[in-house]
This record gives C-alpha cells, structure tokens and sequence, in this order.
C-alpha cells in the first residue's frame, strides 16, 4: 500500500477539522435546533467539560465551519450559527446517522 502525504490528503484534512471529540456532536446539535448558545450547546453535551467546548467552537469558527453572532443583552451573550460551508457538512452527518442507525452491534 503506498504511503500518503497527510498534506494532500482530503480525508486526513477533514478530520483535522472536525475529528476531535465533542465537534460532530456540536454540529449536529446546530443541524438539529439551528443556532444554540453555550449553555444550550454545553446541556446538550453534558460531559464536554467547558474549556473543551470553548476550543472546539473556537476552532469551528476559524475554519469558517460557524460563526458566533452577538445579541444584545446584559451581559453580552453570543450564539453559534452554521454558516454555508458548514451547511455543506448535513450529508456527511445524515450518512453517519443512518450508518449508526444500522450498525446494532455498536454500543
């Protein structure tokens, strides 16, 4: 088998952006319920400790996967949002949904 280039690699570049634990499950939650703030996201996800939500949101955002919008409210408050590229994930996400939905071995 040949050995690849990690840098050339789509799938390997993929998965530097959303392969780390907790992020597909953010993405799905704002597939799901459309634009969620923290503590929406961070009930969804109990056992994703706050600093790691922080990152994988942060990263999201600089790889152009959400972005965060600002509401007026004391104190300012924020939600997070799917902008069209990360739209662009839905099929990916739908495939593993129904992948899991089929695998009844897997606990």
């Amino acid at each position: 088998m040949p050995i690849r280039n990690p840098r050339f690699c789509p799938v390997t570049r993929a998965l530097e952006v959303i392969g780390d634990r907790w992020t597909i499950l953010v993405l799905r939650d704002l597939f799901l319920d459309g634009p969620r703030r923290f503590q929406d996201l961070q009930e969804s996800l109990a056992g994703a400790s706050p600093n790691t939500l922080s990152a994988r949101l942060k990263k999201l955002e600089a790889h152009g996967l959400i972005e965060r919008r600002l509401y007026a409210e004391h104190p300012p408050r924020a939600e997070y949002a799917l902008t069209p590229a990360g739209r662009e994930l839905g099929p990916v996400l739908k495939a593993l949904r129904d992948w899991g939905a089929k695998q009844k071995s897997i606990r």
